[in-house]
């Protein structure tokens, strides 16, 4: 992968979140203590959702591939963002794009997979007669593999809409990361089109999403309040309740970043939003789905006391 369209531009510089070298050594063990904790939650629930045999049921096949999809980009950056604060932080002009990419695929795919929950929840609250036939293996696979086809041809059209850029002199970044707003404001040509193709893709994928699981928990909603018992109530908005915060977290973030014109946000809430849903929400998204949960708080009583005693910790290390 070579600089597109003559550019001569073989590393960029990431300026990171602050120029603030009082700041630097504070926030890397900040992340690092972050990144950790969202490390060890995600791969915990995935670990936890493949060990426990009644959590295999479509709506943990979801969960289990958001806790992927939250492990696998927040590793994109992070990394290279820890590196940053105690080193110099420079970025190929390869890694950058394949930074851009993959970034790119896994927040669509995470949209995609919300989406997917919410249709999940309608068909079980709405339709809990034809849950069974509706949800079953083929179609959650249909789903899932729907998800990341959507954010692979996503991530490949706006990718290459960067790669025909030219960069001139002007190499730094103004961001911790390669995100798209930073790396056309650098371009020395015209990127008329790639704000139009961009704005396409974004709207597309954050606004159907959006209202589809908006008209999801409108028909939840209305269900929901037609049962008689307070019990059965309480217990339908538990099951939603998790998904319901995680999906506000995460769409209220991205559609701050890329739904707003870039002259309306300035560079520092374009940071400050990018680390929410890049940092934050993969953080917090464990913490929602197992505190929140009874299904998974009982996986977690049953499974650990399991592990850790000592009559079976030998067998727990296979």
């Amino acid at each position: 992968m070579a600089p597109g369209n003559g550019s001569s531009m073989t590393q960029f510089i990431l300026l990171g979140l602050t120029d603030q070298p009082d700041l630097q050594l504070p926030l890397f063990f900040l992340f690092l203590v972050m990144y950790m904790v969202t490390v060890m939650g995600n791969l915990g629930l995935l670990i936890l959702i493949g060990l426990t045999s009644h959590l295999h049921t479509p709506m943990y096949f979801f969960l289990f591939n958001l806790s992927f999809i939250d492990l696998c980009y927040s590793s994109v950056f992070t990394p290279k963002m820890l590196i940053n604060f105690i080193s110099k932080k420079f970025i190929s002009y390869m890694g950058c794009m394949t930074q851009l990419y993959f970034l790119i695929f896994f927040v669509i795919s995470e949209i995609y997979v919300l989406t997917s929950m919410a249709y999940d929840r309608y068909v079980a609250i709405c339709k809990p007669l034809l849950y069974n036939v509706a949800m079953t293996p083929k179609v959650c696979s249909s789903l899932m593999l729907g998800s990341y086809f959507m954010a692979f041809a996503g991530a490949m059209v706006l990718t290459a809409c960067m790669l025909r850029l030219t960069f001139c002199e002007a190499n730094t970044i103004n961001h911790f990361m390669c995100d798209i707003m930073p790396l056309l404001k650098l371009s020395c040509t015209s990127t008329y089109v790639n704000e139009l193709v961009d704005s396409i893709i974004a709207g597309f994928n954050v606004t159907v999403p959006s209202i589809t699981i908006f008209v999801s928990y409108v028909f939840i909603l209305s269900n929901i309040l037609q049962i008689s018992s307070k019990e059965g109530r309480s217990k339908a908005f538990g099951t939603c309740s998790s998904h319901v915060i995680a999906v506000s977290l995460f769409f209220g973030s991205i559609s701050f970043v890329y739904l707003k014109p870039s002259s309306a946000v300035s560079v520092d809430e374009g940071k400050i939003s990018s680390v929410f849903y890049t940092n934050t929400v993969p953080l917090l998204n464990p913490l929602i789905y197992s505190l929140r949960n009874k299904d998974v708080k009982l996986a977690l009583r049953k499974t650990l006391p399991r592990c850790f005693s000592p009559e079976s910790m030998l067998l727990c290390s296979y």
